[in-house]
């Protein structure tokens, strides 16, 4: 999955910037350190960010994001039809 990463949304083999002393370098070599790169930051993610139980989860969910969504929902409502920014 980090070498589609890599090759889709990094440029692959291409260098990072186009100028000489980046040009020199070979594309494969390009595309490992770009590889190892991502690799070294999902491992490194995965190390810092907490893992949470099932009912941790729900209870995130369902006390935290789904009061958030809705009254983020409503503030763009309230935002849009103020300063009538409806479509027509």
């Amino acid at each position: 999955m980090k070498a589609f990463l890599v090759l889709l949304f990094c440029g692959g083999w291409l260098p990072i910037i186009n100028i000489l002393p980046f040009n020199l370098i070979p594309g494969p070599v390009w595309f490992s350190i770009k590889l190892n790169f991502f690799i070294y930051l999902d491992i490194l993610m995965r190390g810092i960010i907490p893992r949470f139980r099932y009912d941790q989860l729900m209870r995130l969910g369902w006390k935290i994001f789904l009061p958030f969504s809705f009254s983020f929902f409503f503030f763009i409502a309230t935002i849009l039809i103020v300063f009538d920014g409806l479509p027509s």
